[in-house]
């Protein structure tokens, strides 16, 4: 099988100024070059779960980032490609069973539908608690779950270069439309911006508001250079293109303009914050990468990086010390390492908390100071994110102590609380309060929080 391709920096640029954007999505997986050398059994495997969780896959990853003599095991072949263990055993035999005997479509998109509910796909309250509600309705296309900090999803950004397996925002992209975050107007962003001035963060995700042409992303991000937006101070961009399309900072049609426009942001006093997604060093090991990284760098943005441990990727201290060293040699900020969502193929990703801190603090402990940046493990829970700061015994017990990193309440944040030791425990659900407290602090609030929301929404579908 081949080996990733290594040019040299001028090679890959001259190159790829005539190579254009290829994908593969789920119905073209046995077209992919490199995927037609795999066992029939294995590539009926993937065909199974792409049924079921979104595949999709470019020429620059499968050229660049995957080590084609090394498969299954190599980690970012199980970063981008389906995994016969990514769904439950019986899960699996059900759809496997109805493509074999080629069952009518509606069969089969029924059975794929009902093992699709089973996988928690908005967790976090992301559609009963995080869209907010303005002029008596709710708000599509934003999410606003921290005081601070708005989320907002550009339309046309919410596919991806290529798709992460493990992705916690799987359900956008297998055709739900209930399910999908999305919004069309830029106007519609302004407005509540205007009429929210507690936010100072605006956040751009998808999906990946890069793969949007710079001329659609403009509208967006020209418009808060209104002063009647001063309060929005930092802009967040959410993106994996870095690692799965650097082309889209180097050598496509756009880049140079795109660059430009961040540039401008930062000269009008708006810091511009990338909020790169990373999961491997190997990501970080192609020329093209690095132009990319460079160039962004020479607009006056800050590159930040962040990701969650997984299970068969990057479950090791080593990967992360490799990782973090590199990116703080390119100039990127490590931000955070996260805790796997409980949501999609969690019980194949999935590290125990216990596990999670140990491999956190064995890489902190062997980086310089300038890496100690990354928090973490964190939990992105519906209460909000909340970081395991380390494992003790008070008064014979032994307990995690965690923290509120951000809280749908600010006044949680930084308030240590204290649960019973789990090895097992991999989510905030399974944890249980510690030293004889019947539950945590917040759980009250919490409770209420919910309720209350749920009162609002019976009230607007009653005026509906």
């Amino acid at each position: 099988m081949t080996q990733p391709i290594k040019m040299t920096a001028n090679q890959l640029l001259a190159t790829d100024h005539q190579k254009p954007f290829k994908v593969y999505a789920a119905r073209h997986l046995e077209r992919i070059p490199q995927v037609q050398a795999l066992p029939a059994e294995m590539r009926f495997e993937m065909q199974v779960i792409a049924n079921v969780l979104p595949f999709r896959v470019n020429d620059y990853v499968l050229e660049n980032l995957i080590d084609w003599g090394n498969i299954p095991d190599d980690p970012m072949f199980r970063l981008l490609f389906p995994q016969r263990e990514m769904l439950a055993a019986d899960d699996f035999s059900l759809i496997a069973d109805l493509m074999k005997r080629q069952a009518p479509a509606e069969q089969l998109a029924q059975a794929v539908e009902t093992v699709r509910t089973k996988l928690n796909p908005h967790p976090a309250g992301q559609m009963e608690l995080n869209v907010p509600i303005f002029h008596q309705q709710r708000v599509q296309g934003l999410q606003h779950k921290y005081r601070e900090t708005v989320l907002f999803f550009p339309s046309q950004g919410q596919v991806c270069h290529s798709y992460c397996t493990f992705c916690f925002r799987w359900p956008q992209f297998v055709g739900d439309k209930d399910l999908r975050f999305a919004s069309k107007e830029a106007d519609e962003l302004l407005r509540y911006l205007k009429h929210h001035t507690q936010v100072s963060d605006i956040l751009f995700t998808g999906g990946d508001p890069m793969v949007m042409k710079t001329a659609n992303f403009e509208p967006y991000l020209r418009g808060l250079l209104k002063p009647r937006l001063e309060h929005v101070q930092t802009v967040r961009i959410g993106t994996k293109s870095l690692s799965f399309w650097p082309q889209r900072f180097v050598t496509d049609p756009d880049a140079d303009d795109l660059l430009r426009l961040l540039e401008s942001l930062v000269k009008a006093g708006k810091h511009v914050a990338i909020m790169a997604h990373y999961n491997h060093w190997r990501e970080l090991d192609t020329p093209m990468a690095h132009e990319a990284i460079r160039r962004l760098r020479s607009t006056g943005a800050i590159i930040r990086s962040q990701g969650p441990l997984l299970n068969h990727i990057n479950a090791d201290a080593e990967v992360w010390v490799k990782m973090w060293r590199e990116q703080v040699r390119l100039g990127i900020v490590p931000y955070y390492m996260f805790v796997e969502r409980d949501t999609g193929a969690q019980h194949y990703f999935e590290v125990p908390l216990a596990k999670a801190w140990e491999i956190y603090r064995t890489a902190m402990r062997r980086v310089s100071g300038l890496a100690r940046t990354a928090r973490g493990p964190s939990m992105s829970a519906s209460p909000g994110k909340v970081e395991i700061q380390g494992v003790v015994e008070i008064r014979g017990e032994k307990v995690f102590v965690l923290r509120f990193i951000q809280g749908r309440n600010p006044h949680w944040v930084q308030k240590p609380f204290f649960a019973k030791y789990d090895e097992q425990a991999t989510w905030l659900n399974h944890l249980k309060p510690a030293l004889g407290a019947k539950q945590f602090f917040y759980e009250a609030e919490y409770a209420d929080m919910i309720a209350h929301r749920q009162e609002i929404l019976t009230e607007l579908e009653g005026e509906c």
